[in-house]
């Protein structure tokens, strides 16, 4: 898991094994399953509440990394609910939102994952992955 810091292009969104997790289901951690589209691999890494990732806001501040029209064209993220923008100008499902780059160990090729994790309403906590797309620097 990193941080990305450089200019990057979306290529393609893969599908995960499952993308929605709450209360006792995350546990300690929740394990994210893909398959590579370059190469088949299937990758899983395991997403830990309050340790992994890096805020979402650091991909699209001043558009260092994406432009915030880049992430919503993509249906990575979506604009919060105006009670709601303590979390940030762009959220997944209204929660904090974070973001990590991860590698195929197979063929290298690059992708991101983005998710959100945080109490929905009293007694229900969820983690929910907006998705895992493959990227390429610029």
């Amino acid at each position: 898991m990193y941080s990305i810091s450089k200019k990057i292009l979306i290529e393609k969104q893969v599908a995960v094994e499952k993308d929605s997790f709450s209360n006792a289901e995350i546990g300690h951690s929740a394990a994210v399953n893909f398959k590579c589209c370059n190469c088949g691999h299937k990758n899983s890494v395991k997403i830990t509440p309050y340790e992994s990732g890096f805020p979402i806001f650091q991909l699209y501040n001043d558009e260092k990394v994406l432009a915030k029209k880049e992430l919503l064209r993509n249906n990575i993220v979506s604009e919060t609910a105006v009670n709601l923008l303590h979390f940030g100008e762009l959220t997944v499902n209204n929660l904090p939102t974070l973001y990590f780059g991860t590698d195929c160990p197979s063929c290298h090729a690059k992708y991101i994952c983005v998710f959100s994790y945080g109490e929905k309403q009293p007694g229900l906590t969820l983690l929910t992955i907006s998705g895992v797309w493959k990227y390429n620097e610029i």
